[in-house]
């Protein structure tokens, strides 16, 4: 969703600065912080650790010399000069920082209240997410939501994690992840949440409602890169097909296919049973 926010030409893409695993995160150009926890839970208690590196993110100020310091392979240089370009062009040109971040979700409210951030995030159905994170080999280590007071403080409901702590259950956490986000989520009112379904159906009409809402200009060109982004045909597989160094980035997909293809890899039983995991009532 991030990438086709910025094809307008009126934000500059950052991509998970919160991410601890580098690349793409852990890059101190892009944010002068030390990221401890997948999932980092920000709020005013512990602002001052996160607020002057987010500021400096945010109105697009790159920090060359720290960056030099912590990384300097030769991807690490490539990068610093695509992303110190990118910044410094876009605060002379007054373009806005667009922070397209899985990992911020829990803090996403710190970020509309505290930085003024227009906040979207993007829902998947809950079968299409378990099956996904199936797909890709993915888990999650709750210890890293858990060890952090904070967020267990504000949100409660975290607790609810704790018996699937060293399970080997995937399905069982893939749902209760998504169940306590959504949580989290629904109680927060400075966020914006998009059905990933209903945008991937109708990604022109869904991405315009999108650029009214963050205050961008709708354009011909804007139009047409997104109906070749999200419209080319192919196969349905290119939808969940990986490139590049960060498993969570865009890549050109056809998204009304890829809705068609999204809960493979589970059978109607596993589909119900995440379901009835991640229903209210559970």
């Amino acid at each position: 969703m991030g990438k086709m926010l910025a094809v307008g030409g009126e934000l500059v893409y950052v991509n998970e600065p919160l991410n601890p695993q580098h690349p793409p995160g852990r890059c101190p150009g892009v944010l002068r912080a030390s990221v401890t926890h997948r999932f980092q839970y920000i709020c005013d208690d512990n602002a001052a650790d996160w607020l002057p590196a987010f500021r400096d993110t945010v109105r697009l100020r790159y920090r060359f010399l720290a960056e030099l310091r912590a990384n300097r392979s030769p991807y690490d240089l490539a990068r610093m000069i695509r992303y110190g370009a990118a910044f410094t062009h876009g605060r002379l040109t007054g373009r806005r920082a667009l922070l397209d971040d899985p990992f911020a979700v829990l803090s996403a409210g710190w970020f509309a209240r505290t930085l003024g951030c227009r906040v979207i995030a993007l829902v998947r159905d809950p079968v299409a997410f378990a099956a996904s994170w199936r797909r890709l080999g993915w888990t999650v280590y709750f210890h890293e939501l858990l060890e952090q007071p904070l967020l267990v403080r504000d949100h409660p409901e975290v607790e609810e994690l704790r018996p699937l702590i060293g399970s080997e259950d995937h399905l069982a956490k893939a749902a209760a992840l998504w169940r306590v986000t959504r949580a989290v989520l629904d109680k927060t009112p400075e966020i914006l949440q998009v059905s990933y379904d209903k945008l991937a159906a109708d990604p022109v009409n869904g991405f315009r409602a999108l650029y009214s809402y963050t205050n961008l200009t709708w354009t011909p060109t804007a139009e047409n890169r997104i109906t070749r982004a999200c419209l080319t045909e192919g196969t349905a597989e290119r939808g969940f097909a990986w490139t590049g160094l960060s498993r969570t980035a865009y890549r050109p997909m056809n998204s009304r296919q890829a809705l068609h293809t999204a809960t493979r890899g589970l059978t109607s039983e596993e589909m119900s049973r995440v379901r009835q995991l991640t229903s209210r009532g559970a």
